[in-house]
């Protein structure tokens, strides 16, 4: 049965994903960073995780290349969360970053942060996916994660019908 562009982002709306922030350097040592719900765990051993960007996603290339932070979210930082999903604007305006190894800044306060470099792109319809060894980590005690279910952020326990 045919489907249309709609049908199909409704459907996959009903996974509800974490949020991360991605960022890196770009070649003249920018920073550049975005947010992304398309996140995955591949190995652990050796510790992988991938993340897949639209092809026209800002600074594309910036993210074929590395390294990259990824930080995972924690609820109630939906702000961050739309500033780096937002076009535009200076991401990293009045932000109090961390920096992450290779000189990376990264958000302060998340849940986890994976520090990695990217080992792998495969190109994979409108979107590039990114395969990346983990080389170092931190993690935050406590705390829930950021949600995002059918089109809104949402918490942990209160998926919306």
């Amino acid at each position: 049965m045919p489907f249309d562009d709609r049908a199909f982002r409704k459907a996959l709306g009903c996974f509800a994903s974490g949020v991360t922030v991605i960022t890196t350097l770009d070649a003249a040592q920018r920073p550049v960073g975005v947010t992304v719900s398309a996140f995955s765990s591949l190995s652990l051993d050796p510790p992988m995780v991938l993340f897949c960007l639209g092809k026209s996603t800002s600074n594309l290339e910036a993210f074929r290349q590395g390294p990259v932070s990824i930080s995972i979210l924690a609820e109630g930082q939906q702000d961050l969360s739309i500033r780096f999903a937002s076009r535009g604007v200076d991401k990293f305006a009045g932000l109090e970053m961390d920096t992450a190894p290779g000189g990376v800044p990264a958000p302060k306060d998340v849940l986890a942060r994976l520090d990695c470099v990217i080992t792998q792109t495969i190109e994979g319809g409108d979107h590039l996916i990114v395969l990346c060894a983990v080389e170092d980590l931190i993690t935050r005690t406590g705390g829930q994660p950021l949600v995002y279910f059918r089109g809104s952020y949402t918490q942990v326990g209160v998926l919306p019908v």
